[in-house]
């Protein structure tokens, strides 16, 4: 399993580091990369040979990669990929969600809005971003937001990242179920571009509530479904620990949705995960976003919301027959 070949990297990755100089400046991590390059050299090698043994990957394997904590979040793709972002806060109702982020930016000079689940890289970020598990108040300011993109013609780019919707009994008082639904119906409707990209972990319909796109990408190793694996296996056969057989029966994998043509791309990531190098993953990421953003902004309104009307209505059929 993949599990086991990071493992088998740690060290290296950690020897990697301290070579070249941790967290100094720039001109100080130059000085000690060519101080040490000849060893830099042999840990590249020793980590190239054990990627090498790393083959077709599982399902499994692409959940675990999914849900890896190095992953990417939010906060460094918007960064990496957009300028001038601007956040926006709170739902105009209750509160501020902090489990969705979400505001006004550029993408290559053009004003768009960005949307996504919010994580966190360490436990105090993520308990303040609950895990990434919104609440009614997250799905209020996203459609605000969506809502305010379509009043001034700004396309809509989405980033799913989430193991569902809080399910607590509070959110469910507040009108999560609600929330939900009505994004899913507004979205449907929206006349400006929708690009939807699933970065690691989507699940269930806190997934969806942002997922209703015109296209819908995702990177190499990301996971979408209508439930956890764990759930799916608890509820089939009352067993948690058959997760692994879960994702293979689920279909979840990328792979496995461009096949059934619910999405359109598949972002490659750096062979052993996207958090071996999240630079080439925005490279590969940001120029996806480009071609299918030049193309969507070709079609009317009126063309945007039929089309994606259809390709849901084409899922659906499909899963029917």
């Amino acid at each position: 399993m993949i599990k086991e070949l990071l493992e088998q990297l740690a060290p290296l990755d950690a020897q990697i580091a301290a070579l070249r100089g941790g967290a100094q400046d720039e001109d100080s991590q130059m000085a000690a990369i060519t101080a040490h390059a000849s060893e830099l050299a042999e840990l590249a090698v020793e980590e190239d040979e054990i990627l090498r043994c790393c083959g077709p990957l599982t399902a499994e394997d692409r959940v675990f990669l999914a849900r890896h904590p190095e992953r990417p979040h939010i906060d460094e793709t918007i960064n990496a990929l957009f300028t001038d972002f601007f956040e926006q806060c709170g739902d105009r109702q209750c509160r501020e969600d902090r489990a969705i982020l979400g505001g006004i930016a550029r993408f290559h000079g053009m004003p768009v809005t960005v949307i996504g689940h919010r994580k966190g890289s360490t436990l105090e970020e993520n308990m303040a971003c609950n895990f990434g598990m919104p609440g009614p108040e997250g799905y209020r300011k996203a459609l605000r937001l969506m809502k305010q993109a379509e009043k001034f013609g700004r396309p809509i780019i989405t980033f799913i990242d989430t193991p569902g919707a809080y399910p607590g009994k509070e959110a469910e008082e507040r009108g999560q179920g609600e929330a939900i639904a009505r994004n899913l119906m507004e979205m449907s409707g929206l006349t400006v571009p929708v690009i939807a990209v699933v970065t690691g972990e989507g699940s269930s319909g806190g997934a969806l509530a942002l997922g209703v796109a015109n296209h819908i990408l995702m990177l190499e190793n990301a996971v979408y479904s209508v439930l956890s694996p764990e759930g799916f296996a608890s509820i089939l056969w009352k067993d948690a620990s058959r997760s692994g057989e879960a994702c293979e029966i689920m279909k979840l994998t990328a792979q496995d949705l461009y096949k059934d043509g619910i999405v359109e791309e598949i972002i490659p990531e750096p062979v052993g995960g996207a958090q071996r190098s999240h630079a080439a993953l925005f490279a590969a990421l940001d120029t996806a976003l480009k071609d299918h953003l030049t193309a969507l902004c070709k079609m009317s309104g009126k063309a945007l919301a039929d089309q994606r009307y259809k390709k849901f209505r084409q899922i659906g059929e499909a899963k029917r027959a």
